[in-house]
C-alpha cells in the first residue's frame, strides 16, 4: 500500500511494538504529530516540558524496562534539545530511538529557518544516525535503526527526516522485526577454559560487576557464579542490582565514593573478575597501581573495552549472561574460607556511618529504604544525594536504579522518573534530586502532573552545589566559588504552584511521615528535605590516588 513518509514512521514505531513516545512538536515536525494523532489510542504521546525531558524520560523507559525508549523533536532548537540525552544514553549504553525532522531537503544547508546539522552534530554521541532524503529508504532505516539500538552493546539512534520526506510518498509493506542474537561467536572453549583454570588457581579472587551485567540480564547466571567462585562481590554505579545487595557476599561500591571493605579487599585480591564494566576513571583511581598484585579476567561485550582503560592477563568477549552460562557449566565450586572471613572482618571493621542525631542525606536514602522494603525503582540526579543512593539504598534487583552514571547529567532523574514510571507503573517511582539539580529541569513536575504520573521528587536540598562545594572544601581552600544556593525559593510552594503535593521537612520524623502520605496519595509529590550545607560523601579516593588510601571524615 502506498503511505507518506509520516504514516510510514508510524507504522514502522508499530511494528516495533512501540506504544510510548516522549516529545515536543514543532514546525517541521508537524506531518508526524499529525499521523501521531490519528494514533493516539495506539502509541501514548508524553508531551514534555523541554525536550531534553523527552530525551532523558525515553532513557528512563528504556531503562527500567529494557526496551527501545522513544523521542521525538523538531527541527533546529528542538532537535539541539536533545543531545545531551542523547549523549547521557549514549555514555551509559541506553537504547533509545531519536526522531528529528529537519527543513525540506531543497533547503539543507542554505543556514533556513531552524535548520541544523543534527546528524553531524551527534555523530560522536550515537551508535549510528541517520538523514533520510528519500521516502523510498525510510522504513528500511527505522528497522535496521531499532535492530542497531538493542543489539550488541546497547545505544542511542538517531533518524533525521526533512519534512517533504514525511509528505512524500512511497509503498509500504510491513514486515515483523528480526529477533536480535546474544553476542556469543567469540565465547571459545579456550577463552572459558583459560578463565575457569584462572579461577581455580586464586587463593582471593574478587568480583567486580558494572552495568553490563544489568543490560544483559545476567542476574540468575551471575548469582550462580559467585556462590561457585565463593568471592566478594563489589559494583559499580551502573552495575547495581545486577547482584543482590542484600548478600553476605556483597562489599558495596567501588571506587571513589566505593566502601573502605570494596576497595581495600580489591587491593588485596589475587585475581579480579571484571564483568560488564568499562573500568572507569572513578572506579579505578591510579591506573599504575590499581589491583597490582592480582591477575585480571574481563568479560564484556565490547571488544573496544579490552585493555582500554586497564591492562588484563585474560578476556572473554560476549554477552554477560552467556559467558557467565559458559563458565558456570565447566566450574567446579571453590572454597575461599579465609579470604571470606578477613571481608567479614573488613566489613565489620568498616561500616558506613553518619550523624543520626539530624536529618541527612544518608538517613534519607535509609529511610525511603525501609519505608519501600528496597522494593521502590530510585532515579536519581547528579551529585552527593547520587552517591548516597548508591551507598546507602540495597538494590537487589537490576533495573531498580536509574542514574546518569557516564556523563554525570544534572537534570536526568525527573525526566527519567516519569519515563520509568511510565514504563512500569505499579512501581513506587522515587527520584532523589539536590536543590542544584532540581533546579535544572524542575519544569518537568508540570509534565507529571498534567498526566498525573505519581513520582515523588525527594530534595535533598542543602542550599550548595554539595558536591562541587565538596570538592572546593576538599582541594580548593574552602574558596567557595559560586557553589552557594542561598536564596529565598521554595521548592514546595514552586510544587504546588505546579499542581503537586508539596512538603518541605526538617527532621527524619516529618520526612517519614511525608514519605508515606506520597506513597499513599499515589499523585505527583515532591518533599524538600533540608539538611546542613556541610555534609560531605565518605569515603572517598582523592583523584588518582591509588583505592588503598580511602579516606573518610
Amino acid at each position: 500500500m502506498e503511505l507518506t513518509g509520516s504514516q510510514i514512521v508510524i507504522e514502522c514505531l508499530k511494528e516495533q511494538g512501540v506504544d510510548r513516545v516522549f516529545g515536543y512538536p514543532g514546525g517541521a515536525i508537524l506531518n508526524v504529530y499529525d499521523e501521531l494523532y490519528k494514533h493516539r489510542d495506539e502509541i501514548k504521546h508524553i508531551l514534555t516540558s523541554h525536550e531534553q525531558g523527552a530525551s532523558h524520560a525515553a532513557d528512563g523507559y528504556a531503562r527500567a524496562t529494557g526496551r527501545v525508549g522513544v523521542c521525538m523533536a523538531t527541527s533546529g532548537p528542538g532537535a539541539t534539545n536533545l543531545v545531551t540525552g542523547i549523549a547521557t544514553a549514549y555514555m551509559d549504553s541506553v537504547p533509545i530511538i531519536a526522531i528529528t525532522c529537519n527543513v525540506g531537503v531543497p533547503l539543507l544547508g542554505k543556514d533556513s529557518f531552524q535548520e541544523v546539522d543534527i546528524v553531524g552534530i551527534t555523530l560522536p554521541i550515537t551508535k549510528h544516525n541517520y538523514i533520510v532524503k528519500d521516502v523510498k529508504n525510510l522504513a528500511e532505516t527505522f528497522r535496521e535503526a531499532f535492530r542497531i539500538a538493542k543489539s550488541g552493546r546497547p545505544g542511542p539512534v538517531l533518524i533525521d527526516i526533512p519534512k517533504d520526506v514525511t509528505a512524500a510518498k512511497t509503498e509500504y509493506e510491513r514486515k515483523e522485526p528480526e529477533a536480535i542474537k546474544r553476542v556469543k561467536d567469540r565465547i571459545t572453549p579456550d577463552a572459558v577454559d583459560t578463565a575457569v583454570q584462572m579461577i581455580k588457581a586464586a587463593k582471593k579472587p574478587f568480583i567486580f560487576v558494572g552495568g553490563g551485567a544489568v543490560i544483559s540480564g545476567a542476574q540468575e547466571e551471575l548469582a550462580k557464579f559467585v556462590d561457585l567462585v565463593n568471592a566478594p562481590v563489589a559494583d559499580s554505579l551502573m552495575g547495581k542490582g545486577a547482584f543482590d545487595g542484600t548478600r553476605a557476599e556483597y562489599t558495596g561500591m567501588l571506587g571513589m565514593h566505593g566502601t573502605k571493605t570494596s576497595n581495600l579487599g580489591l587491593m588485596k585480591s589475587d585475581l579480579l573478575i571484571a564483568i560488564g564494566t568499562r573500568f572507569s576513571d572513578r572506579v579505578i583511581g591510579n591506573a599504575k597501581v590499581f589491583a597490582r598484585d592480582a591477575k585480571i579476567l574481563h568479560i564484556d561485550i565490547d571488544p573496544a573495552e579490552i585493555n582500554k582503560n586497564i591492562k588484563v592477563d585474560a578476556s572473554i568477549i560476549g554477552d554477560v549472561r552467556e559467558v557467565l552460562r559458559a563458565i558456570n557449566i565447566n566450574l567446579e565450586a571453590q572454597s575461599h574460607p579465609e579470604w571470606m572471613a578477613e571481608i567479614a572482618d573488613m566489613k565489620e571493621k568498616y561500616p558506613l556511618k553518619y550523624n543520626k542525631d539530624v536529618l541527612t542525606g544518608p538517613g534519607i536514602i535509609e529511610k525511603i529504604y525501609d519505608i519501600t522494603e528496597g522494593k521502590a525503582l530510585i532515579t536519581t540526579e547528579v551529585g552527593q544525594h547520587q552517591m548516597w543512593a548508591a551507598q546507602y539504598y540495597k538494590y537487589s534487583k537490576p533495573r531498580t536504579l536509574l542514574t546518569s552514571g557516564g556523563l554525570g547529567t544534572m537534570g536526568y532523574g525527573l525526566g527519567a522518573s516519569i519515563g520509568a514510571k511510565v514504563g512500569c507503573p505499579d512501581s513506587t517511582v522515587i527520584n532523589i534530586a539536590g536543590d542544584g539539580c532540581f533546579r535544572m529541569n524542575m519544569n518537568e513536575l508540570a509534565t507529571a502532573t498534567r498526566y498525573n504520573i505519581p513520582v515523588i521528587e525527594v530534595v535533598i536540598n542543602n542550599h550548595v552545589l554539595g558536591m562541587v562545594r565538596q570538592w572546593q572544601t576538599l582541594y580548593y581552600g574552602e574558596r567557595y566559588s559560586y557553589t552557594v544556593l542561598d536564596d529565598a525559593v521554595d521548592y514546595a510552594k514552586v510544587a504546588e504552584a505546579m499542581g503537586a503535593k508539596g512538603y518541605t521537612v526538617e527532621t527524619i520524623e516529618d520526612f517519614e511521615k511525608a514519605l508515606r502520605e506520597a506513597i499513599s496519595l499515589n499523585i505527583p509529590c515532591l518533599i524538600d528535605a533540608h539538611i546542613d550545607k556541610n555534609d560531605k560523601v565518605f569515603p572517598m579516593v582523592s583523584p588518582g590516588a591509588s583505592l588503598n588510601e580511602t579516606f573518610d571524615e
